[in-house]
């Protein structure tokens, strides 16, 4: 079995060869943020101490990144991180403040959908004005007009005047248009969690069919299950500084860290008589039982989890648990001490926990393990992601990340 520690390593992008469609350099963008709310208060301060009542905010600080072409790229980062921002500042919607944003080709943002969309036109003039505010000539929109009314389901509505639309109908036809302007680059900011699951669907799956063209995709997105499976890297952005640049998942945990910390932070602020973290996982380590270190899981091997925790206090009552992800941030196993109804001694200075997985049967691939420490009441005191990684023998016989044996016969 192979076990990885060292989690702060990048992986070499496939990509970095490819020329760079979008090149930030040194890019910081101010807003002026004004103190003076009402109209009464601006008159006031009109022409006599106006400085004192506003105050700058930099939202981006000295953002410098090389997008190359072909490549799906994430940015995370906490809510005020400045990801809308670069976004924005990228797609030309926003001038930095300092520095520079070159870019190649054609590019269309999916940031404020139907941002363009005018409430007293029918959606069928919208759809032409959409067009061609993204850049699209008449000749093009009609031509293409067939596939964006078809995407976006709307049917005889098209020729209703929008602001009779719901929010739903309004999504759909804004991103149709967006995404049938034949982009060379795609912008797209959180509109993938707009719209039912249906419409969800055929947004993601037109994403795949802009990856499988070679367009290059800068993604905005809460979902991180969603940037691993999506994303070739990612870039965590906090306070408008870039933190992190390199692979989809050590981008996800570097991005969790960062809001362990903030959770931290509050708990120190709000109560700082209590320890914002009383507990912690001390030492964690996976076993083959009967395999050398280093062996490979195979399907149906055994595999125990040993994880010892710590609490400052002691703890009449806690559980303990484990989880299992694939490399794409899916869950693929999960048990705690209320599901195995166990109850443990209290919790005093340290204690081990041993969770042994009999005949365990995943997919090929690689796997991590998240271990952590909770209340009786499930709300986690600590918990330690990425903890141990390990690695199951691909056969090739079957794909997904359950694996069974399987036979095969014609019945007819």
């Amino acid at each position: 079995m192979s076990i990885d520690n060292d989690l702060t390593q990048a992986t070499t992008s496939p990509f970095s060869d490819a020329p760079a469609v979008v090149t930030v350099r040194n890019v910081s963008k101010r807003f002026t943020i004004r103190k003076d709310n009402s109209l009464k208060e601006r008159v006031v301060t009109l022409g006599r101490a106006g400085r004192r009542h506003s105050e700058d905010f930099w939202a981006l600080k000295d953002v410098s990144l090389d997008i190359p072409a072909g490549t799906t790229i994430g940015l995370l980062g906490p809510n005020g991180s400045g990801k809308s921002t670069l976004l924005k500042t990228i797609g030309g919607i926003l001038e930095p403040t300092t520095g520079t944003v070159e870019r190649r080709g054609r590019l269309a943002a999916l940031i404020e959908l139907g941002a363009g969309f005018h409430p007293d036109l029918t959606g069928r003039e919208n759809v032409y004005l959409n067009a061609a505010i993204l850049g699209q000539t008449q000749e093009e929109t009609e031509a293409r007009f067939e596939d964006i009314l078809q995407f976006s389901g709307i049917g005889d509505f098209i020729d209703t005047q929008v602001k009779f639309y719901s929010s739903g109908m309004y999504v759909r036809l804004a991103f149709a248009v967006a995404i049938n302007t034949d982009p060379d680059v795609l912008l797209v900011d959180e509109v993938l969690a707009v719209g039912d699951e249906q419409f969800q669907k055929k947004c993601l799956d037109k994403i795949r069919e802009f990856q499988e063209q070679g367009r290059t995709i800068i993604l905005v997105s809460h979902s991180l299950g969603q940037v691993q499976e999506l994303c070739d890297s990612a870039v965590v952005l906090h306070h408008g500084e870039v933190m992190f640049q390199g692979s989809a998942r050590l981008a996800v945990k570097n991005f969790r860290e960062i809001l362990e910390d903030r959770r931290v932070a509050e708990v120190e602020a709000n109560h700082p008589e209590e320890t914002a973290s009383p507990g912690k996982v001390e030492h964690v380590e996976l076993e083959i039982p009967g395999k050398p270190a280093g062996a490979e899981h195979r399907h149906g091997d055994d595999l125990v989890v040993r994880a010892t925790f710590s609490h400052t206090t002691v703890l009449p009552e806690w559980r303990a648990g484990i989880k299992i992800e694939n490399h794409l941030g899916h869950p693929a196993f999960g048990v705690d001490s209320r599901q195995l109804e166990t109850r443990h001694d209290p919790l005093r200075g340290t204690a081990t926990v041993e969770w042994h997985l009999h005949d365990l049967r995943l997919g090929g691939g690689q796997y991590f393990v998240h271990v952590f420490l909770a209340k009786p009441n499930g709300e986690h005191i600590v918990i330690q992601r990425e903890a141990a990684r390990f690695v199951v023998v691909d056969e090739d016989t079957q794909s997904g990340i359950a694996w069974t044996r399987t036979t095969e016969r014609q019945v007819s």
